[in-house]
Order: C-alpha cells, then sequence, then structure tokens
C-alpha cells in the first residue's frame, strides 16, 4: 500500500531542519533523549552548546538521524554527530 505523498514545502523544510540540526551539533550541541518504563526512547530534545533547547525537533527527525549515522551515543551519554553526519553538513553562510 502507497503512503500519501508529502507535499515538497514540507520535505524541503524537514531538509532544512536536518541539516540546520547538524549544524548545531557540529557547533558543539547535543541530543539527550527521555525514556519510559519499558526502556523505550519517549522524548527528544536538541540543545546547543549554550545550552539552549532547540524548537522544532522531533522524534522522526532524530530517528532520521540515527537512521543515517549521523548522530551517536557513547557510555549512555547524550547523542552526538559523528564523522558521517560531519561529512552529510553542508556549509552556510554565517559558519565560514
Amino acid at each position: 500500500m502507497r503512503q500519501p505523498r508529502v507535499p515538497r514545502v514540507q520535505e524541503d523544510a524537514r531538509r532544512c531542519g536536518e541539516q540546520r540540526i547538524l549544524h548545531l551539533l557540529a557547533q558543539g550541541g547535543r541530543i539527550e533523549i527521555e525514556k519510559n518504563e519499558s526502556r523505550k526512547i519517549a522524548a527528544v530534545r536538541c540543545l546547543t552548546r549554550d545550552g539552549w533547547r532547540y524548537p522544532g525537533f522531533d522524534l522522526e527527525l532524530f530517528r532520521k538521524l540515527r537512521r543515517k549515522k549521523a548522530v551517536s551515543s557513547t557510555d549512555a551519554g547524550p547523542y552526538r554527530i559523528t564523522r558521517r553526519g560531519l561529512e552529510l553538513v553542508r556549509a552556510e553562510l554565517d559558519n565560514r
């Protein structure tokens, strides 16, 4: 069964959101997760290097980044960007 097609504008917004998250992580940010009683991920939040929470980051985007191996966790710590994630991130003018 085919899933309904997501409008192109939403796809572009998700892609921009993904790039923005990768930029935040490349600059020293982290992703913290909260698990429920059955040890499944219940909530995620993206924090900048200064400790500010980035809005618009959800579980779907987190799973997408993990599936692409752009983020990983070490010793049950927060998720950080990987070398693969650094390869995926594109340069922005204000970051050069």
